[in-house]
């Protein structure tokens, strides 16, 4: 607890280090291509190397970002997961709890739940409330960009509430989502298919929107 209220982002990274050190460097993940030494020197590079982490979003530094995440994955496990655990330098600004709530809550709990459901019989986790309401602002503020390459209309429906992220291009209608925020959050990084949501449609409209590439 810091300042009364629950650090979430520091709990799902702690979860998220926990589960890797347990399935080991290479075990697979939801991230096409990523084992568990992939993503954990993915996260480094995000929170340690601002001169790398561009490459994700921007082409044509792709291959420096490679460069130096393939040398953060060669390094001994249990090292570049402590790498995780410990955070950012001391001097970013995520190092204040609800700067890191707002800022890798979302990415924590997404990358953590690739670990966990590439797994062979995995189950579902239980989460808190206070989690799924935090997941659920989380979504309201990233829903938008997450679903720009929908061709339908989306609305997301949660027991916390109800977005619309999406309006309907020409030719299509709209699809409703309803699930928990987390699995809603799931489904809008791109990870439907394993996501334990409820599509509601034309079945033309759920075929185009499950054939989408969803996420940033």
């Amino acid at each position: 607890m810091i300042g009364g209220m629950t650090h979430l982002a520091r709990l799902e990274r702690i979860g998220l280090c926990d589960t890797m050190e347990r399935v080991g460097p290479d075990a697979p993940t939801l991230c096409e291509g990523w084992d568990t030494a992939d993503l954990a020197a993915h996260l480094v590079v995000r929170e340690r190397r601002p001169d790398a982490a561009a490459g994700v979003l921007l082409a044509p530094l792709a291959s420096h970002t490679e460069r130096v995440q393939d040398g953060y994955a060669a390094k001994p496990w249990h090292d570049l997961v402590d790498l995780v655990r410990s955070g950012p330098p001391t001097l970013s600004p995520t190092r204040v709890p609800a700067v890191d709530d707002a800022v890798n809550l979302a990415e924590f709990f997404v990358h953590h739940e690739d670990v966990l459901r590439a797994q062979e019989g995995w189950r579902p986790r239980p989460t808190s409330p206070a989690l799924q309401k935090a997941l659920w602002s989380a979504l309201g503020r990233m829903a938008s960009p997450m679903f720009r390459a929908a061709p339908v209309g989306v609305v997301l429906i949660a027991p916390e509430g109800r977005t619309a992220p999406r309006r309907p291009r020409p030719g299509h209608g709209t699809v409703i989502m309803r699930g928990e925020p987390g699995e809603l959050l799931l489904a809008a990084f791109g990870r439907l298919p394993v996501a334990d949501v409820r599509l509601e449609g034309e079945p033309a409209d759920i075929e185009a929107l499950r054939s989408a590439r969803l996420g940033l």
